[in-house]
């Protein structure tokens, strides 16, 4: 799972941007969503939320990749990584967390025992 950028290469299953979906969604592998769905999300494996896209529900997930909106709680057993075009509303509990400058997080954070602190390079605090 190292490729994270959301190449349609690496996904097994993809809701486009046209697409509105309702419900419940367990799956293996990676899934890129573009689309509006609203209701769960749960796998071990990655999810990949696109720019643009709309997701309303509680997400549990191996990996999260956050480009576009989130309307609800993340729980992540690796890591959560919020672009800069990405929302969240609502709590994230997860051991890693990358924000990116320009992204926006309203919530909780909770990071288990184990968690990793990532500092970054050539970059200036303030």
């Amino acid at each position: 799972m190292k490729k994270a950028e959301g190449l349609r290469d690496d996904v097994n299953a993809f809701l486009g941007r046209e697409t509105t979906f309702e419900g419940k969604l367990d799956f293996k592998g990676a899934v890129r969503i573009d689309g509006h769905f609203k209701g769960e999300i749960r796998t071990s494996d990655l999810l990949i939320v696109g720019e643009g896209a709309r997701i309303e529900g509680d997400v549990e997930v191996g990996m999260a990749v956050i480009q576009g909106e989130v309307l609800g709680n993340i729980r992540a057993n690796q890591k959560v990584d919020l672009r800069s075009s990405g929302r969240v509303i609502g709590d994230i509990c997860t051991p890693c967390l990358v924000v990116e400058e320009g992204a926006l997080f309203e919530g909780n954070c909770r990071m288990r025992e184990g968690a990793q602190v990532l500092e970054l390079e050539g970059g200036e605090g303030g």
